[in-house]
């Protein structure tokens, strides 16, 4: 039907006001927020979107276990979220992943996470996890938690990166350091997407290093054997060989695993 009330499928009626028409369909509001807020508000999507902020993919089955839900409710909802474009599904052979559809959609849920209150700790097993997500873990395709804002304080103190406003700048020192590690930095300041972001860490209130520099350090230390992921979920643990790596190049000594914390929480 035409914005005009006139239908158009009727070849006997013509809409008078056929120029006016094709023009306000041209014509886009504002933002609609609340479409995405509806989106992300339901606790299982929500759910979903979490365990795919860290960047792996996860099939429909893994989604479902992780929010409790049963496969048929994960698919309602995952169809939900590619109809909206927040995520997008990868084949691979006879199986399929979900993914996020891109960093945008990251950057949205990482300032979610930022404004929005910790979940309560019920039990050993959701400690653990805490745990393991504060210490280290993927934002998207980056470093975050404290292992990765103690690795960019000493950075810093070393004098390989400059922090201003929002963005780090490497020093001519860290260009250089980031040549020996295997990065090549003018291909970075070539890609299209932002150089050094400083992305303010969600559990510790700091900006950890992310944008085009970030996602190549963590791969780079991720190729290198120096951390691992987990078997399930965002967390990240050093290795052995990488904790006496970063005590070799950046004089900061890595523990093997989170600090203990009390386990529950009021």
């Amino acid at each position: 039907m035409c914005v005009c009330g006139v239908e158009r499928k009727r070849p006997i009626v013509r809409c008078r006001s056929n120029r006016s028409c094709r023009r306000l369909r041209l014509v886009t509001g504002d933002a609609d927020i609340a479409v995405v807020a509806a989106l992300i508000g339901d606790r299982t999507r929500a759910r979903f979107l979490h365990e795919l902020v860290g960047g792996e993919g996860r099939r429909a089955s893994e989604l479902a276990s992780a929010a409790s839900v049963s496969r048929a409710t994960a698919s309602f909802h995952l169809g939900r979220l590619l109809a909206a474009n927040m995520v997008e599904v990868r084949a691979h052979g006879r199986h399929r992943s979900y993914h996020l559809a891109g960093p945008e959609v990251a950057r949205a849920i990482e300032s979610l996470q930022r404004i929005a209150p910790r979940q309560k700790v019920r039990s050993l097993r959701a400690a653990s996890t805490a745990h393991a997500l504060d210490y280290a873990r993927f934002c998207y395709d980056h470093l975050a938690g404290r292992m990765a804002i103690e690795l960019v304080d000493a950075m810093t103190t070393t004098g390989l990166l400059t922090l201003t406003d929002d963005q780090f700048e490497l020093t001519e020192q860290g260009i250089s350091w980031f040549g020996e590690l295997g990065i090549d930095i003018a291909a970075l300041r070539a890609a299209r997407r932002s150089f050094a972001r400083a992305c303010l860490d969600w559990s510790e209130r700091r900006p950890h290093l992310a944008g085009a520099t970030g996602a190549a350090l963590a791969g780079r230390f991720l190729e290198l054997g120096w951390i691992e992921r987990a078997a399930h979920g965002r967390a990240v643990t050093p290795t052995p060989a990488g904790r006496v790596q970063f005590r070799r190049i950046l004089g900061i000594e890595i523990s093997a695993s989170p600090a203990a914390r009390p386990p529950f929480s009021a």
